[in-house]
């Protein structure tokens, strides 16, 4: 059977990534295995560590240990976070070699508590970035209008950013913005070589279909059913080429002189949530040169099984721009999307991250005989 991970890189210039981790694929060789058949890069978040932390007992071991010394509890998830997160970019070293650092790469992401500080959500990626201090980290930063100035900070300083939770092509202006910021502020600080850092910009692509569809169907005209199905796609289409204007312009290409990379766009939450479209729908219809789909382990399978190949991502962009149109026109509010989906990606990695440290909060007070 043809690697159809292999050939999305190899023939097509998209990297696939595995978005989701865990201590017994690491362990087990599984995450090597991926690796192997063509998977380039790991994406995590709280959601991810919470499900592997609370739904396996792989960490029990090194948690006990940790609360037997008295680690607090916040101190005792870092920790084991970070444990999974060194090892994973092990796996993925050789890729960031071969690669001249093009890929290879391993994000994590910064407390969610964080995400409407600023100032607290630049220490925090510092913390990470130098705690971790490897050349294929990422750190996750969400695109919050108090996020901008952390990442372009963050890239001034040469560290690789993986710029999360984008819903809506006026902030991925923004987000673009502030990489290009960040690279001409580390230009005028007199660094020369600006190969060394890296920046993906992430769009969370169900979810948008998920909540316009909810709209379009509340709304009930004939437009707008017709329309089902149709923003997530139209709207990465769009990003793309946002994405491609940036990076042609002379601006950058200033840049470029100085080795500067691409901030690639990278398609996110990519597991079809409605079951009436296609398993592979937000990996087919978004393929292109210089982008990353980070893939749920289910979609990955379906796609190096049944996923077709072609370049999809710039096929019609009059279309997506129609379609956009359209989707106003109909009465969708798309600024109120982006800011509801905003809320919510937040408050869902909140949630999580707050689930988990309560349970293990618990956990060690059982383990200490507390109660």
């Amino acid at each position: 059977m043809a690697n159809l991970l292999r050939r999305l890189s190899a023939e097509f210039g998209q990297s696939p990534w595995l978005d989701n981790l865990r201590r017994g694929w690491i362990t087990g060789g599984q995450l090597a295995a991926l690796r192997d058949r063509g998977v380039r890069g790991l994406t995590s978040n709280p959601t991810i560590f919470q499900k592997a932390i609370q739904g396996s007992t792989d960490y029990d071991s090194q948690f006990e240990s940790l609360a037997r010394k008295n680690a607090e509890p916040i101190d005792a998830y870092w920790q084991m976070v970070l444990s999974d997160i060194d090892a994973a970019l092990d796996v993925f070293a050789p890729v960031y070699a071969e690669s001249a650092g093009g890929d290879g790469y391993v994000s994590v992401e910064v407390d969610p508590s964080l995400a409407h500080d600023g100032s607290g959500t630049l220490a925090a990626a510092r913390n990470l970035h130098e705690r971790i201090a490897r050349p294929n980290v990422m750190i996750k930063i969400p695109a919050t209008i108090e996020g901008l100035p952390a990442i372009r900070t963050m890239i001034a300083e040469g560290r690789s950013v993986n710029v999360t939770l984008i819903f809506s092509l006026e902030r991925y202006a923004d987000v673009l913005d502030a990489y290009i910021s960040g690279l001409e502020d580390r230009l005028a600080g007199g660094v020369r070589d600006l190969s060394d850092v890296a920046s993906v910009g992430s769009f969370f692509i169900s979810r948008v279909d998920t909540e316009v569809d909810r709209r379009l169907e509340k709304i009930g005209t004939h437009a707008a059913l017709a329309l089902r199905g149709e923003a997530a796609i139209a709207q990465a289409r769009l990003a793309y080429s946002l994405y491609r204007e940036k990076h042609e312009s002379a601006r950058f290409k200033r840049l470029a002189i100085y080795g500067a990379r691409v901030q690639r766009p990278l398609w996110a939450s990519t597991s079809t949530k409605n079951p009436a479209y296609r398993d592979t729908l937000y990996v087919d219809e978004l393929i292109g040169h210089n982008t990353v789909n980070t893939l749920p382990d289910n979609t990955l399978e379906a796609f190096d099984d049944h996923g077709q190949l072609a370049r999809t991502i710039d096929a019609d962009v009059p279309r997506a721009r129609q379609v956009w149109a359209d989707l106003a026109a109909a009465g969708v509010n798309l600024t109120d999307v982006a800011d509801q989906l905003e809320r919510e990606g937040v408050s869902s990695f909140q949630k999580s991250f707050d689930e988990l440290i309560t349970a293990l909060t618990t956990k060690a007070a059982v383990l200490r005989g507390d109660r």
